[in-house]
């Protein structure tokens, strides 16, 4: 993955064989073989780096679908506030690679979208997840997130990524930041751009879109508060970053993914799309 990429879906990863390890939103984070992941997929993410030739199966799910589910707050609110979840169970793993490889065929057959077993199926085994995660307090996951600038584990780009994680609803000057992780300025901006593909600007961005989005979809904030929390100064500069970021209004956003209180949905407004077979070679 040349650059940090974000879709607004719920993103499934199942590690048939090796491993990989994605920079999620300034985080490393392994899969390793016989592992499901799932994180959401607006936070900026890229593949960095993998080992043992790994094949892997990918299914995306719409925000609206998933939040359509009404899954336990446990896994819904820790996927929306950034974190990256791991099956602990490995013993699931020979059932999970019949279901991916069931997906694919099915999906493979020319249909459009998954009939109501595969919902079903994806429903149930993203309940499963839920049941077996271990009690943990989002704030504790915050704090150890900032204490990865501390630790030898990450590269001076990736400390850089991991300070804009951090800091992105502040003003954020490129120097302070280039000065935060021990790097000149002019160097840090071009070694983020050889990296990532992106300017430190629209990282950002991406980061604030991601903010942004998770609040218009799951709160009644209005949307000026919304701005300034994700960082914008003033209203008409989010908005017009908004809409070149997503293509529309945080209005429209809010309209197509949000929840009515008290609804109750039986179908999908929008087809999760078809899981995929992946290899790095």
């Amino acid at each position: 993955m040349r650059r940090p990429d974000r879709h607004n879906e719920i993103e499934l990863n199942l590690l048939k064989n090796g491993s990989l390890t994605y920079l999620l939103g300034g985080e490393r984070i392994t899969i390793p073989q016989g592992s499901l992941g799932v994180f959401w997929a607006a936070i900026p993410h890229q593949l960095i780096a993998s080992s043992g030739n790994p094949e892997y199966y990918v299914v995306t799910l719409p925000l609206a679908w998933f939040l359509q589910c009404r899954l336990p707050a446990n896994l819904v609110d820790r996927l929306l506030q950034g974190q990256f979840l791991r099956d602990p169970e490995l013993e699931r793993f020979e059932v999970d690679l019949r279901l991916f490889r069931i997906w694919t065929r099915d999906l493979g057959e020319g249909r459009n979208e998954p009939g109501t077993a595969m919902r079903l199926e994806l429903h149930a085994r993203l309940q499963r997840l839920a049941d077996v995660l271990p009690s943990q307090q989002l704030a504790g996951d915050h704090r150890r997130s900032r204490a990865l600038l501390g630790e030898g584990g990450l590269s001076k780009v990736e400390q850089l990524a991991a300070y804009i994680a951090q800091h992105y609803q502040e003003t954020i000057l490129i120097g302070d930041a280039a000065r935060e992780v021990g790097l000149h300025p002019n160097y840090a901006m071009s070694l983020f751009k050889k990296t990532f593909n992106l300017t430190l600007n629209e990282y950002i961005t991406q980061h604030r879109m991601w903010h942004a989005q998770r609040l218009l979809a799951t709160t009644d904030d209005k949307i000026v508060d919304i701005a300034l929390t994700a960082g914008y100064p003033t209203l008409s500069r989010f908005y017009e970053a908004f809409r070149k970021s997503c293509g529309g209004t945080p209005s429209r956003y809010r309209r197509e993914h949000r929840l009515a209180d008290g609804t109750v949905y039986h179908q999908l407004s929008d087809a999760p799309r078809a899981p995929c077979r992946r290899s790095t070679n």
